[in-house]
């Protein structure tokens, strides 16, 4: 069993460790932290292969360790600004203008999207991370971040005019053009 483990966790790691990385390094901005989190998802899949019990994909079952090992590293490290994420109210955003999808797709790999997003709500940022970049499902993104897939509409329709709001600000989009 250990043999066979160890080469599907290593197969895993072929498939979807960059895809992991990249997600991670949205959540924490440092590349070397990210290095280690996505190390440790694949060391903490390991352990508890025995667990994964294929109710979902092992992309989804990785991403959810990702998620949940960088969640704890940010509350550790950032203990009031989490708090402040987690339990302040953000206002609610009257511009409910979608972002056409295909600027996402188009700016995929761009760095303006990148930095974009590094200054929105993380929880804003793991959806639209997890659901338009990704590409996973409500329901893996539901199963990934631990929440209803209610939650996850309701928050990926209050991150997209956040996204394109802030891609406005910094100049990468044009208010006329949207």
């Amino acid at each position: 069993m250990s043999e066979y483990r160890k080469e599907e966790i290593t197969d895993w790691y072929d498939q979807h460790s960059e895809s992991i990385l990249s997600f991670i390094l949205l959540m924490v901005k440092d590349y070397q932290q990210a290095e280690d989190l996505t190390h440790d998802t694949f060391v903490k899949a390991y352990l508890y292969h025995n667990s994964f019990n294929q109710h979902s994909s092992e992309k989804t079952w990785l991403y959810s360790i990702a998620h949940n090992l960088t969640v704890d590293f940010l509350r550790k490290r950032k203990p009031s600004k989490f708090f402040k994420e987690v339990f302040l109210l953000q206002k609610d955003n009257k511009d409910n203008n979608s972002l056409p999808e295909e600027i996402i797709r188009i700016k995929e790999e761009s760095s303006e999207l990148y930095k974009a997003l590094g200054e929105i709500k993380d929880t804003y940022r793991k959806v639209i991370v997890l659901r338009k970049i990704k590409g996973f499902s409500i329901g893996d993104t539901a199963k990934i971040l631990s929440w209803s897939e209610s939650k996850v509409k309701s928050t990926l329709f209050r991150a997209i005019p956040a996204l394109k709001k802030q891609l406005i600000k910094e100049g990468y989009l044009d208010e006329k053009t949207i």
